[in-house]
């Protein structure tokens, strides 16, 4: 009796639910979304990524509100001579004179441009270069690996030897060779020049940063394929790319999202670190360029070379903790 009473309250407890209201569902996207809002650490490192990427975005409305110049080509830009004494070192603000809100970050030595307004345009071309090396290693990455994962036979020995194969030869080396020949073939045209080594530097990130996206996707998809709902694809007789773009790719979002979360950062440092070698940008300001500028005045101007590596390690570091987050997010088997 008790057990036929208690399946009675059972029973209207579940009737007075159903009309108080219906239990909604969340994708698992949603619930990702709602593990990110409720990591702390998440929501700092994009409140910084956010800040960082408006301020590059708004670099030339900043520099031409406080009346700054990010090179001495730039329409009013003060002469060299006009703000430096002597010895090449700035007249106005740091190392040698007080503070000033005119040049909060100072001049360079040698060029006499404003440390503030470099440092914007260099974090928008820094930026901008990983943002679009990320965008095509990431096509390129996903449609290799979505092609490997599905095609069985030769063509997928094929595409997993390009993938090794690429994966074997040095991303410096690379980087090296190209450099000299853009140089050569644009050394006479400062513009073009200038644009041909933002156009190499993607091309070098992309042709060496798409293979672990590729083998990743193709993992995903080897297991994808045999499951039912590509079975019935198969029988009702869908073209492969409905399979591949309608059926697969749906269900490599999280993976593809992880993986963009974490190159981004790696795309920063990397054109950090090939500028500052003298192989990366050197026609336009960038932050690897910047800080190869001021190695040589830190003894006396340590500010100069402080302001772009911090910039840079607060980028990568608050991209690194984002994308890491990202992924715990949108990891089913995490819980936190």
């Amino acid at each position: 009796m008790s057990t036929t009473a208690d399946l009675e309250r059972l029973g209207e407890g579940l009737s007075a639910g159903d009309t108080a209201g219906t239990v909604v569902g969340k994708s698992p996207t949603r619930i990702a979304i709602q593990r990110l809002r409720s990591d702390r650490v998440a929501v700092v490192s994009a409140s910084a990524v956010l800040l960082l990427v408006v301020l590059a975005l708004l670099a030339p409305v900043i520099t031409s509100v406080m009346d700054i110049h990010a090179t001495t080509t730039d329409p009013g830009a003060p002469l060299p001579s006009e703000v430096l004494s002597y010895d090449g070192f700035p007249s106005v603000g740091p190392p040698y004179y007080p503070f000033t809100w005119e040049h909060p970050l100072g001049l360079a030595p040698q060029t006499g441009v404003d440390n503030l307004a470099r440092l914007l345009y260099g974090l928008r071309t820094s930026l901008a270069v990983a943002t679009a090396a990320t965008v095509l290693s990431t096509v390129i990455g996903v449609s290799v690996g979505l092609v490997a994962g599905f095609a069985r036979g030769w063509l997928d020995r094929v595409i997993s030897f390009c993938i090794d194969l690429f994966l074997s030869f040095p991303f410096i080396l690379g980087a090296l060779a190209l450099a000299p020949i853009v140089v050569s073939r644009f050394s006479t045209d400062l513009e073009a020049l200038a644009r041909a080594q933002v156009l190499a530097l993607v091309l070098v990130l992309v042709v060496f940063g798409w293979m672990g996206l590729a083998r990743l996707i193709r993992g995903q998809v080897l297991s994808l394929r045999e499951r039912e709902f590509v079975e019935a694809a198969h029988v009702l007789g869908l073209p492969t790319r409905h399979i591949l773009f309608k059926e697969l790719l749906p269900n490599l979002v999280a993976p593809i999202v992880v993986a963009v979360s974490l190159s981004l950062p790696a795309y920063v440092a990397a054109e950090a670190g090939l500028s500052y070698l003298g192989i990366g940008l050197t026609g336009v300001p960038s932050l690897g360029q910047t800080i190869n500028d001021a190695v040589q005045s830190f003894e006396k101007y340590p500010l100069y070379l402080w302001a772009p590596v911090v910039t840079v390690m607060v980028l990568v570091l608050a991209l690194n903790l984002l994308g890491d987050a990202i992924r715990d997010a949108f990891d089913p088997r995490t819980r936190r």
